[in-house]
């Protein structure tokens, strides 16, 4: 029994309900009921975390999110996230997070995992970081493909958050359980394949106007193509290395 978490999600479906949000959820029956499970997610917003969780709910099970350090630096989401055993990753020291994350795996847990790393602003699936396969690899245990359509309506970045009564339609679905399996190069791309074909198939059934800053470029919309995205990507990088470089200085002045 986990009151706390039960009571968030209760909390996260009475907003859900008061913007409209209308989900539509296929493969939930991929969650296994119980042992360790990798879920790796694509994104695509903000508050895909809060969606992805909802199929797990179908057999009464919480997934452990791996998210940034900042957010439990927060004093407000700080206390929240480590109450919810939610796993902190902090670049600077990344061993540290992935042994935590094999250690719940191993333990049983179902931890969230988003392999593209950051928020892909093309709304395409970026490269996948490796992290992910080496986890259930080293834990043994199964990676459950999720991917998720039309969160980026709701709160994304570069675009305001929508947050009130919109009946945005969501769209998750679960893929068939991956077993681990050695190179791990070789499991991340299978991973890609298979998020790739569910993706293509929330896609074929969703409503995509010309011209929406949330329709990937390839489907009509505004959004950049994924090699624009990238190099976006890239020029933030290289401003946010900038930035920390010169704290120093600033500091000692």
């Amino acid at each position: 029994m986990e009151p706390v978490y039960r009571t968030i999600i209760g909390i996260a479906r009475t907003m859900f309900a008061a913007q409209g949000l209308k989900f539509t959820v296929t493969g939930e029956e991929n969650i296994p009921a119980r042992g360790g499970a990798v879920i790796a997610v694509n994104h695509t917003g903000y508050l895909d975390f809060t969606y992805a969780g909802l199929p797990a709910r179908k057999v009464k099970r919480y997934i452990r999110f791996m998210a940034k350090k900042e957010v439990f630096d927060n004093k407000i989401s700080g206390p929240i996230m480590r109450t919810l055993k939610h796993i902190p990753v902090d670049r600077a020291a990344g061993a540290d997070s992935f042994r935590a994350a094999v250690d719940d795996l191993r333990r049983g847990e179902l931890v969230g995992v988003y392999p593209e790393a950051t928020i892909s602003r093309s709304f395409e699936l970026k490269d996948f970081k490796s992290g992910a396969a080496r986890m259930a690899i080293e834990a043994d245990v199964p990676i459950i493909p999720v991917v998720i359509w039309g969160a980026q309506r709701v709160w994304t970045k570069g675009h305001p958050k929508r947050l009130g009564r919109t009946n945005t339609p969501i769209s998750i679905a679960v893929g068939t359980p991956i077993a681990p399996r050695e190179p791990a190069a070789e499991l991340t791309a299978e991973l890609h394949a298979s998020m790739s074909a569910l993706l293509a198939s929330l896609q074929a059934s969703y409503t995509h106007p010309a011209g929406e800053f949330w329709v990937p470029a390839r489907l009509g919309g505004s959004a950049p193509t994924l090699a624009e995205a990238d190099r976006m990507d890239a020029a933030d990088a290289e401003a946010k290395a900038a930035r920390r470089a010169q704290a120093p200085r600033d500091g000692s002045s």
